[in-house]
């Protein structure tokens, strides 16, 4: 039998309700609720005793699987991966990894628009109507040395962004200096070569290889913040991840 849960679900609340069901969940494993190896009952039961439909407790368990908290086994069930698993949403910035070490980031602001958004970002953002972006591109360096060159696109009903802020501060602590609590990204990493442009940007030569990262993160009341294009110097900087056995 699986360890009973008591997660509060409020259906007035603006917070989705598997997000409601992420955040319980998490609470407990954090808390010490849910220790290493606590078998959870299956979705069938977890969904009947919350009042909830079964797609709607699947989508939280798939997303706390994604996030590395709990893991399906075979003939055994859902099981708690780790109290002390992170969350992906923990997300920092090149700004705050470059901090985190000791260095000291410069940042220049190559470009700075507030205005409606095209098609591709007001469906990667899923904006409503009314809402609009700012949209910047930095450069950003560190001890002199330009590391990436950054395009983002942020939504312009959750906080206010000026090109003296992305001057002096990370994007992201911007973002969580104005209220945001971050809650998870897809994330995707690749590699390309330098354009004309680009190498004039990083001092580097046309063609050499730079690393690319396309991110996409959300909130805690489920919405879609911000987008972003990046691309770095491959010989200047590298993404660590951590791999969970599923």
């Amino acid at each position: 039998m699986g360890t009973e849960l008591n997660i509060p679900i409020d259906r007035s609340s603006p917070v989705p309700l598997y997000h409601q069901v992420v955040q319980g969940i998490e609470a407990a494993i954090h808390s010490g609720e849910l220790e290493f190896g606590s078998r959870l009952d299956n979705e069938i039961e977890l969904a009947g005793r919350l009042k909830l439909s079964r797609p709607t407790m699947r989508k939280a368990m798939d997303e706390l699987v994604r996030n590395g908290l709990l893991v399906r086994k075979r003939g055994v069930g859902t099981q708690v991966v780790s109290s002390q698993v992170r969350r992906p949403l923990e997300l920092s910035s090149l700004f705050d990894d470059l901090e985190r070490t000791g260095q000291k980031p410069a940042t220049k602001v190559l470009d700075f628009r507030h205005g409606p958004a095209d098609a591709a970002v007001a469906k990667a953002l899923d904006l409503p109507d009314g809402v609009n972006t700012y949209h910047f591109t930095r450069l950003r360096s560190v001890d002199g040395k330009p590391l990436a060159v950054m395009e983002n696109w942020v939504r312009d009903d959750i906080a206010e962004i000026t090109e003296e802020g992305l001057r002096s501060r990370g994007l992201y602590q911007i973002l969580r200096d104005a209220g945001v609590n971050f809650r998870l990204a897809t994330q995707r990493i690749g590699a390309t070569v330098a354009s004309g442009r680009q190498s004039e940007l990083l001092e580097t030569r046309p063609g050499a290889a730079l690393v690319t990262m396309e991110r996409t993160a959300v909130d805690d009341a489920g919405r879609s913040v911000e987008t972003g294009h990046h691309v770095y110097r491959a010989d200047s900087y590298t993404f660590e991840m951590t791999l969970v056995q599923r």
